[in-house]
Parts: structure tokens; C-alpha cells; sequence
């Protein structure tokens, strides 16, 4: 018995010893790569040194790694660094025009920043000044047409937002920004009309008149119909709208202002001949035309009556003095008083109705 517990005892040692020893050998071996590098553009990456950073090929194939794999930051920094240091290469139109696709790139919505909108306009234009005739033109043309129908469309959600908000200067401030600057865009003919209701809600009907009849000679096809003409039928404008606003014509300089002197008798008389010279060789003196009456206009003839009242105004009066045979003034040995200028050629100050916006 007790040399079978000494067998067993002896078997139980044994085994304990080889697991130690087993445990102690199998230190962990070290892990193989994960993966060979996938592209081979990426191999550029293994082994960089100073001279291949101003290689031209090299930056150009990390650039377009960066690119492929839409980490757009990244190759925004390399394609410039190739236009830094390679201007003049076969490759640099290239460059610019994926400078451009990479800020476009990060473009969001028009709610975001619009800071990649400039930048990628900014880029796109200047493949076209500094590369005339490049292989790239016609896309970047299309591209600057569609970076300002993003910034037309984030002014009209901003000008919208402050309208909702009842801030209306500031919401006119947006649309008339898109009439200026993007008026070929599909959103323009919104912004005149949402920019025809911000001035009837501040009182301004008159300007309101004018821009409803503009989005109608502008945007003959706009969407807004409807509701423009019980726009117009809602403005409180008692005389029509005129697209150009003819100034009153000047009186005629007195002759008696022509005439340098004292202003003694000799010029009063010359004056007095100069004007019924020009009275006799002029016939009567013609009346002015009368000024339209508003007659109750609707918004289908306005487009007719903004032309008619303009070519209703008569023709200033041409004055001649060559007929006018005035006596020279005596001699005076006084120096000249100024002449007086007339009263129509003061310069006329209109105020705002808006106060400091206009």
C-alpha cells in the first residue's frame, strides 16, 4: 500500500513538472503583419525621405492616395504643395482642377459652413486665368455654376429663416444678395417674390409694385403666380409703377446769369431782350403734358402702364442764345459777383423710408 502511494505520488510530480516546464517554453511568438500595403500608390508612404517630398511624381501619387481614400484635408495640402513647387509642370492643371474637386468634396448642405463653396469657386477660377485652354475648363465651368447655386440657395434659407422670424430688413438684405449676384439661378425668381411680400410687410407697397412687375418681365414662367397677382391686387398704390423715374426738367438758366457784372440796368434790359428773342423764335410756350391718372391698375396692364407713363414725360426745351442779340454790360471796375446758380441744379436729397438700410 504504501509503495503504491509513493507510485502515484511520484506520477503526480512528474506531470506537475512537465506542465511547469511546457508553460515556461511557450513564450508568445511575436504576431505576423496584419497585411501587405494594399495599393500600390500607398507603397510611397514606406521609406519617405526628404528628397522624394519635392519629387513631383511622388507628391502627385500621395495626393491622389489621399484623394481615393476621400480624406479630402489631406489632399488638399499635397495638391498644393505640388502647385507650390511644380507650377510650370505637365502636371499642374491637373493639380488645380483636383485642388478644386477636393474642396467640393466636403461640401455639406446649405445650412453648414459655406467656407468649402468659396474655396472650391476660388480654385476653379483660377484653373481658368492661370490655364486658359486646359482640358478641364467645361467641368469647372459646371462646377462654379453649381457652387453659386449652393450659396444662392443658403442665402434664400437664411432670408426665409429671418422672414419667419419677422426680421425684415434682414431678410430683404438676403434676397435682394441673390437678385444681385446670382439673378440666373432657379431660386432668384423666389427671392423677388418673397422680397416683393418683406416690403408690403414693412409698408413699402411702391417698391412691392416693382418687384412683382420685374419677376413677371424677368421670370415670365415663375412659379408664383397665384400668389403674386393677389399680391399685387393687395398693395395700396395710387399711382402706377414706373420702371424709370423721369427727374423734372430744369428751368433755363436766366441770360441775366450769364452775364458777368454788377447786375446794374444794362443786364436787367439785356436779360428782358434775351427772353422775348427766345420767346418770338420759339413760338408759344409749350404746356407741359399731363401727367397720367391712375386709373385703378391690375396687375396684367402694369407691365403696359410702366412703359406708357415714361414715354408720356415731354422732351426738355432746348435754349439758344443765338438770336439774342444782348448789349455788352459798361465797364465796372469792381470784381465780379458770383453768378447765382439756379435752384434746379441744387442737388436734390431724397431720404429713405427705411432710415439707415436701403
Amino acid at each position: 500500500m504504501v509503495q503504491q502511494i509513493s507510485r502515484s505520488y511520484s506520477v503526480l510530480l512528474l506531470a506537475l513538472s512537465v506542465c511547469i516546464a511546457v508553460g515556461c517554453s511557450s513564450t508568445p511568438k511575436p504576431q505576423a503583419a496584419s497585411g501587405k500595403v494594399s495599393a500600390t500608390d500607398e507603397q510611397i508612404f514606406i521609406g519617405d525621405t526628404v528628397e522624394k517630398n519635392y519629387d513631383p511624381n511622388v507628391i502627385m501619387k500621395r495626393a491622389e492616395a489621399f484623394f481615393d481614400k476621400e480624406e479630402y484635408a489631406e489632399a488638399i495640402i499635397e495638391y498644393q504643395h505640388f502647385l507650390d513647387l511644380h507650377r510650370v509642370h505637365a502636371l499642374s492643371s491637373y493639380a488645380q482642377f483636383k485642388l478644386g474637386e477636393s474642396h467640393f468634396k466636403m461640401i455639406k448642405t446649405i445650412d453648414r459652413d459655406l467656407d468649402p463653396v468659396r474655396k472650391a469657386m476660388d480654385a476653379y477660377e483660377k484653373l481658368l486665368k492661370d490655364y486658359p485652354g486646359n482640358k478641364y475648363q467645361e467641368e469647372a465651368r459646371d462646377r462654379i455654376r453649381a457652387c453659386h447655386d449652393v450659396m444662392a440657395q443658403a442665402h434664400y434659407f437664411v432670408g426665409s429663416f429671418y422672414y419667419r422670424r419677422e426680421a425684415y430688413l434682414a431678410a430683404a438684405h438676403r434676397f435682394e444678395s441673390i437678385i444681385k449676384e446670382y439673378p440666373d439661378m432657379e431660386v432668384a425668381s423666389d427671392a423677388m417674390y418673397d422680397l416683393a411680400r418683406t416690403y408690403h410687410e414693412i409698408g413699402a407697397d411702391d417698391w412691392a409694385q416693382e418687384k412683382l412687375l420685374a419677376l413677371e418681365q424677368q421670370y415670365p414662367t415663375h412659379k408664383h403666380k397665384v400668389e403674386s397677382q393677389k399680391l399685387y391686387a393687395a398693395l395700396k398704390v395710387t399711382t402706377p409703377a414706373t420702371a424709370l423715374a423721369r427727374a423734372p426738367a430744369p428751368a433755363p438758366t436766366p441770360v441775366a446769369s450769364l452775364i458777368s457784372g454788377t447786375g446794374d440796368a444794362k443786364a436787367l434790359a439785356a436779360s428782358d431782350l434775351a427772353s422775348s428773342t427766345f420767346a418770338s423764335s420759339n413760338g408759344a410756350a409749350a404746356s407741359p403734358a399731363p401727367s397720367p391718372k391712375s386709373t385703378g391698375t391690375t396687375f396684367s396692364d402694369g407691365l403696359h402702364r410702366t412703359n406708357a407713363a415714361v414715354a408720356q414725360q415731354p422732351a426738355p426745351p432746348v435754349m439758344t442764345l443765338a438770336s439774342a442779340k444782348a448789349p455788352a454790360p459798361a465797364p465796372s471796375l469792381r470784381a465780379p459777383e458770383k453768378a447765382s446758380v439756379p435752384a434746379s441744379f441744387t442737388p436734390q436729397t431724397t431720404l429713405c423710408r427705411l432710415g439707415a438700410w436701403c
